[in-house]
């Protein structure tokens, strides 16, 4: 982010991981306006797979909040902070539904995996 600020270059931290806590740099968007992880553990009583799982369900339930958010950002670049879990990439088609929304807005997508070993 401090590299694209530098340079003049409009960016923009999409936080769509609703048990995040801190960060370096405010979002611009956060999923947690929408919904969070605690409180899907403490209403629904879901352990935090689950209740991740359900969060990320919601969100995909509630596009039109996340192509709203986005909306007004379609020509800067976005860095979108997403939930480390990989079954969430793996045996949901969650992230694709995300990707095909974003895509629908002609926004180009490059996607990193970090993993820290």
């Amino acid at each position: 982010m401090s590299h694209c600020q530098n340079i003049g270059r409009p960016v923009h931290l999409v936080n769509l991981d609703p048990a995040a806590e801190k960060f370096e740099y405010e979002p611009s968007i956060d999923i947690r306006e929408l919904i969070s992880l605690e409180d899907v553990m403490e209403e629904l009583q879901y352990g935090p797979n689950g209740g991740l799982i359900y969060c990320m369900e919601f969100l995909i339930n509630n596009l039109d909040w996340f192509e709203d958010e986005v909306g007004s950002f379609t020509d800067d670049y976005l860095i979108i902070d997403c939930p480390g879990q990989i079954e969430l990439y793996t045996h949901f088609d969650i992230m694709k539904r995300l990707v095909e929304a974003l895509s629908r807005m002609n926004i180009a997508i490059c996607g990193v995996y970090l993993l820290e070993s």
